[in-house]
């Protein structure tokens, strides 16, 4: 539905006549500088704050370890390390540093494997670190040499104590051997010209060029001797040769791609039969942990995409995550179990309205945990597993113990669940105020009993802390945590944030200037979670009144909210955006709604372009920013890496009549010739999901309009800014570039 203008109470737009150049702010651009200082937190001080990764126990669940890194400005360095902490006992925890990074995991509950470069012979090495808990002390003792690969780029390090193998992974020619990596790697590089040839897709993914390498998981063996001395062996088996399967599924895919018991490895990968770039179905696989057998598979082969695939404890059962519609990136993921005794494969949460990110077996295999996206949290949840019937059946009533999975927290952003012993859960959580921390839920295993025996229970225990990396250099800062607001839109209820600039006191009237977040994906939201990229409290601290609206398309509030902006990316989103808009300046007359801009990266980037062409909408912004937005959308089905997401989202295929209707319709560029504000443009060269001419191609349009303008090329950066001193520039961009136009004026 959309509003007319005089409901909205907005002035509007106006296009500027061809090359016209609007008055420019008194303030000249060199006086701009980022607020800092004890109570502030900056960009700076945002990418200067240590960036704790996920905890993992060791077997006992007594100790954990959490990678942090921490960049100094100084030192123009990033200094890894590893810290440890005690789950049971308040002992100060154990800092190792990492000096040229690597990975760790756990070999055994006293020891950290921790796998680095060498220098010298440019291979990848194996350490032992011993660890020591004695009484209120930490101790670590080491490093010692277990052994050597035969490359540099194994990862992914699954230890299994059981059959004393290593399992990870590692990217290898067509002839899927370690042993020739180095000298193909080395004929790869002298071949006498740069070319890349392909006769199918993928061309380019993500911010990588396709070479000739995949990746594919090995085993080997890796034990104690009867020295007690670790010993790694040195035939890598590749468990997947001849099958046409790779995984890690790239560009993401990690230790969340595969599991292992003691005798077997369960996996995704991509379906070898279908092209890669215009299909998302993964099947689900199982092999021997040894390697030569054929790999069974799991799945029907009918699903879309597929993750986090698990064993139970017992190795006989195998959870996985599923999507029903091939092609459809963002589709609900049901949770599936198939019983390896009876080869019965059967749902779970077949119409629980959420859509689940992660899984994990109880120690007792009964029931399962997980997480997922639910009102802007990432929350965490528990079902039981249900008892497998003999014989298949499409569709199962079951009791709501076995359908709806109870929730277990409430607010903020959790990941990475370890069940551990005693009824208790490892978890590592963000927020809008913090960046990772690691927490421990107890007294589950009363709860699991409760849900065993059918009854209705509600959790009420309550999340103990286990890390504290950042409270000493976030203290003082006065980070807001964020208020929800609801408001009508045309056919839902639409949820949103507020974050309030530092210094905001009630009644000022049209004291602050806003900004309007506009969220990627599109099938993504803006959660209770940290961020090192679009950290909304940096702009609150920088004196704007921030407004983040999660409209149709975001995931989170079900799955028909998120569904509907397939084929409407112009129109619904838009609605919401507008009510949000007016709904947040009638309830807050502290807002100067003469000092509104507005900012979006990716699908947000898009929305950008889009609002340049609709002066309608009311918005009045005075300055926008687009990052690594579709600026052409017919374009985009063309040049994107993942065909399949442009398919899906606009109904076909480019040349298609559906879709070149659509992109008719909703393309920005179409409506160029009302575009009028100033606008700054920044994009990663390195971008292949959405490639810099998108951004090239807006900027010369807003040129040749006359519009003032600004265009931030970022060649070694993909759709993200990951570089520590390109973000700093990222900030100072951006900010400099609001403060142009709605700055506080001397």
């Amino acid at each position: 539905m959309r509003f007319p203008l005089s409901l909205l109470g907005l002035s509007t737009q106006l296009p500027l006549l061809q090359n016209s150049l609007p008055d420019m702010p008194n303030k000249s651009v060199s006086e701009f500088s980022f607020k800092e200082g004890a109570e502030v937190f900056s960009p700076k001080d945002l990418i200067q704050l240590a960036r704790p990764g996920a905890g993992v126990a060791n077997e006992n669940a007594d100790l954990v370890f959490v990678p942090v890194s921490e960049y100094s400005f100084e030192e123009k360095k990033n200094n890894k390390s590893i810290f440890i902490a005690a789950i049971e006992s308040n002992v100060q925890s154990l800092k190792i540093p990492f000096h040229k990074g690597g990975e760790a995991f756990w070999l055994d509950s006293r020891t950290v494997a921790h796998v680095v470069e060498s220098e010298e012979s440019k291979v990848l090495e194996l350490y032992a670190l011993s660890v020591k808990l004695d009484g209120s002390t930490l101790a670590a003792s080491g490093p010692v040499l277990i052994g050597t690969f035969l490359t540099t780029s194994a990862t992914n390090f699954r230890y299994v104590s059981g059959a004393g193998r290593l399992i990870f992974s590692d990217n290898v020619y067509a002839d899927g051997s370690l042993k020739t990596v180095k000298k193909q790697d080395e004929d790869w590089a002298g071949r006498g010209n740069s070319a890349f040839v392909y006769d199918s897709t993928y061309t380019r993914h993500w911010d990588t060029w396709v070479g000739p390498k995949k990746p594919t998981l090995f085993s080997v063996q890796l034990h104690k001797n009867s020295d007690n001395k670790w010993i790694l062996g040195d035939e890598f088996v590749n468990v997947l040769k001849d099958t046409e399967h790779h995984t890690p599924v790239e560009p993401f895919g990690g230790l969340d791609n595969f599991d292992v018991s003691d005798t077997q490895i369960v996996y995704t990968a991509k379906d070898p039969k279908l092209p890669e770039a215009w299909h998302t179905r993964q099947n689900i696989y199982l092999v021997s942990i040894r390697g030569g057998e054929t790999p069974k598979e799991l799945t029907s082969g009918k699903q879309g995409a597929t993750a986090s695939p698990v064993f139970n404890p017992g190795g006989d059962k195998v959870a996985w995550l599923e999507m029903e519609q091939d092609g459809n990136e963002a589709d609900r993921n049901k949770i599936m179990i198939y019983d390896l005794s009876t080869k019965m494969r059967f749902t779970v949460t077949l119409k629980w309205d959420r859509s689940p990110s992660s899984l994990a077996f109880s120690k007792g295999g009964d029931h399962l945990y997980l997480t997922a996206d639910d009102h802007a949290r990432v929350k965490i949840f528990v079902v039981s597993v249900p008892p497998t019937l003999r014989q298949a059946t499409a569709e199962r009533d079951q009791p709501v113990h076995y359908a709806t999975p109870l929730e277990l927290t409430s607010s903020h952003a959790s990941s990475a669940i370890q069940p551990l012993s005693s009824g208790r859960l490892l978890f590592t959580q963000s927020s809008l105020t913090s960046p990772n921390q690691v927490f421990i839920l107890r007294g589950l295993d009363h709860l699991e009993r409760d849900l065993k025996n059918q009854e209705l229970v509600v959790y009420h225990g309550q999340a103990e802390q286990i890390t504290h990396f950042t409270e000493d250099a976030l203290k003082g800062k006065d980070l807001v945590e964020g208020e929800d607001f609801w408001f009508k839109s045309a056919e839902n209820d639409v949820h949103g944030w507020i974050l309030k600039p530092k210094g905001w006191k009630a009644g000022e009237k049209k004291k602050w200037p806003v900004l309007l977040l506009i969220h990627g994906g599109p099938e993504g939201a803006w959660e209770d979670s940290w961020s090192t990229r679009w950290n909304p409290n940096i702009f609150a601290q920088q004196g704007y009144f921030i407004v983040a609206i999660n409209p149709t398309g975001s995931t989170g509030f079900g799955q028909s909210f998120t569904d509907a902006i397939a084929g409407d990316w112009g129109g619904k989103p838009f609605d919401d955006l507008r009510n949000g808009w007016q709904y947040v300046l009638k309830k807050h007359p502290e807002i100067n709604a003469e000092r509104a801009v507005a900012a979006g990266a990716s699908w947000g980037g898009y929305a950008i372009n889009w609002i340049q062409g609709h002066p309608e909408y009311g918005f009045n912004f005075k300055a926008l920013f687009c990052h690594d937005g579709v600026f052409d959308a017919s374009y985009n089905g063309y040049s994107t890496d993942e065909l399949f997401f442009f398919n899906h989202e606009w109904g076909g295929r480019p040349w298609e009549p559906k879709s070149k209707a659509l992109s008719q319709k909703y393309s920005p560029s179409n409506f160029v010739h009302k575009w009028s504000t100033p606008q700054l443009i920044i994009h990663g060269s390195k971008d292949y999901r959405l490639p810099d001419t998108e951004g090239i191609g807006a900027f010369h349009a807003l040129q040749q309009l006359g519009i003032p303008s600004r265009l931030v090329i970022f060649p070694d950066e993909n759709h993200w800014v990951l570089d520590h001193g390109n973000s700093l520039k990222w900030h100072y961009e951006v900010l400099r570039w609001f403060d142009q136009y709605v700055g506080q004026k001397d």
